[in-house]
C-alpha cells in the first residue's frame, strides 16, 4: 500500500453507499494514520476499511479548534490524516474554516472530491437535471434558516430563473420553500423529488409538487437528511416521450468527432 505524505487529506466519502467513494479517497482512507470522520453522515462500513492500528475518531462531539489541534499534532509528528466528510466537501462541508486554521499552523492539506448527494439523488430518481429546451442550468443552494444567505441569493430571487433548483439542508423549511417558489411565478404543479438519505439502505424517495411539498413531507415524516430537487426536469413523464434531444447525438449535427448526415438538406 502506498505510503501517504504527512498532511491532511480532506476526503469526500460520497453520499452514503460505501462503494461511491472515489478510488483515491478509498486509498487514502485505507492508508491514513489518523481518520477523523463525520460520524452521523459517513458510513461506518466505509470507516471500517481504515488500516489496522489507525487512530479512528468521530468528529461530531468536537468543536473546530479541537479537530484542527488533533490534525495538526498528527501531521507534526509525521502522520497522515484522512478528514472524511460526507458527499463532496466543497458543498456545505465547512472546510474553509478548517483550511484557514491549518494554513495558519503551517499544516499542508489536500482536498479529494467526492460524489455529492445532489447527483446521487438525481440518480436515485432517474433524472437528468439539464434537459435540452427545458432547462440548462442547475442552482445548488439552501433555504435560509438559522444560517442566513446573502440578500441577492434569497430563494425567491434564485427561483425567478425557472431552472432546476437543488436544495440542501432545507427539508425542515419546506413551507418557506414552497411559498418562495410560488412567489417567483412557479406553477403549483411543478414537479419536485425529495430523496432522504440518498444511497443509504433506508433511502426514501418522495414525488410531489411545489404546492404539495410541505404537506407531503410532513406526511412522510421527512425533516432532515434530504435533498429537494425542483423543476420540470424532475417530471417523471419525460422518459415516456421522445421530445428533448441534445445536439450531441443528433445525426444531422456536425462536431469535432462526427460529420452530420443530411445537415445541408
Amino acid at each position: 500500500m502506498t505510503e501517504l505524505a504527512s498532511k491532511v487529506y480532506i476526503v469526500g466519502a460520497g453520499p452514503g453507499d460505501p462503494e461511491l467513494i472515489t478510488v483515491k479517497g478509498s486509498r487514502i482512507l485505507r492508508s491514513a494514520d489518523l481518520v477523523l470522520y463525520a460520524d452521523s453522515l459517513v458510513s461506518e462500513e466505509l470507516i471500517r476499511s481504515a488500516k489496522p492500528g489507525a487512530q479512528v475518531l468521530q468528529s461530531s462531539g468536537m468543536d473546530l479548534e479541537q479537530q484542527v489541534e488533533l490534525m495538526t499534532l498528527a501531521v507534526q509528528s509525521g502522520k497522515s490524516v484522512a478528514r472524511v466528510h460526507t458527499g463532496d466537501p466543497a458543498m456545505y462541508g465547512a472546510i474553509l474554516e478548517q483550511m484557514s486554521l491549518l494554513k495558519l499552523r503551517g499544516v499542508a492539506y489536500e482536498i479529494v472530491p467526492g460524489v455529492s448527494s445532489v447527483f446521487a439523488s438525481a440518480a436515485a430518481v432517474g433524472a437528468e437535471l439539464t434537459v435540452p429546451e427545458l432547462t440548462q442550468t442547475v442552482i445548488l443552494t439552501r433555504a435560509e434558516g438559522r444560517t442566513p444567505v446573502p440578500e441577492r441569493e434569497q430563494l425567491r430571487k434564485l427561483a425567478e430563473h425557472h431552472c432546476t433548483v437543488a436544495l440542501f439542508l432545507s427539508a425542515s423549511l419546506a413551507g418557506h420553500v414552497s411559498r418562495e417558489f410560488l412567489a417567483a411565478g412557479w406553477s403549483p404543479e411543478t414537479p419536485v423529488a425529495v430523496v432522504k438519505r440518498a444511497t443509504w439502505p433506508d433511502q426514501q424517495i418522495l414525488r410531489t409538487t411545489v404546492e404539495k411539498l410541505e404537506a407531503d413531507l410532513q406526511g412522510a415524516g421527512i425533516t432532515m437528511h434530504a435533498m429537494i430537487l425542483a423543476g420540470w426536469a424532475l417530471d417523471p413523464g419525460l422518459t415516456d416521450r421522445d421530445q428533448h434531444r441534445s445536439k450531441l447525438y443528433d445525426k444531422t449535427f456536425t462536431h469535432g468527432c462526427r460529420e452530420g448526415i443530411g445537415s445541408g438538406e
